[in-house]
């Protein structure tokens, strides 16, 4: 009679877990799935669900088929000016003063300029569409949705 009151126990052991997983059904704030699209010209922005955030970037007609501006500057290296490439040779196997490197007296004062130089080079090429403030009014708008809706419940509850 032991082995089927220990086989019985594991059985128990094994269900509880599953039982739980059950109960939670609601989704919370932080499980909400936020997704970003870029939609153009009329074309409607799909709705929101309960489990999903969709934010709509608008841009005109004219820009659905092209190249993204961030890739559009991007040039072939052999139609690049001689100017622009004697810029960029000039740091190549610099040493000392002002170059960014271990060997010579100095050489950590170049990194600054050279961290300057990316942060630029970076800058030139994001995307001018403002993610967050965009997401953040759509939560909003959310919000104000089920506090409306919410609001209309507490009336009809009260018979005003």
């Amino acid at each position: 009679m032991k082995p089927i009151f220990i086989a019985a126990a594991a059985i128990a052991a094994l269900a509880a877990p599953a039982a739980a997983q059950d109960q939670v059904t609601a989704a919370g704030p932080e499980d909400v799935r936020v997704n970003q699209l870029i939609v153009y010209g009329d074309d409607p922005c799909p709705q929101s669900t309960e489990a999903e955030i969709i934010v709509c970037a608008r841009k005109p007609e004219s820009e659905r088929y092209r190249i993204p501006e961030n890739l559009r500057g991007l040039d072939d290296p052999r139609s690049e000016s001689w100017a622009n490439k004697a810029t960029e040779l000039q740091y190549l196997g610099r040493s000392g003063i002002g170059s960014c490197s271990t060997t010579g007296p100095g050489g950590m004062i170049g990194c600054f300029e050279q961290l300057i130089r990316q942060a630029q080079a970076e800058r030139e090429n994001r995307d001018e569409v403002n993610w967050n403030r965009l997401i953040e009014q759509a939560r909003q708008e959310r919000l104000s949705r089920i506090d409306a809706e919410a609001e209309a419940v507490e009336r009809e509850i009260r018979g005003d």
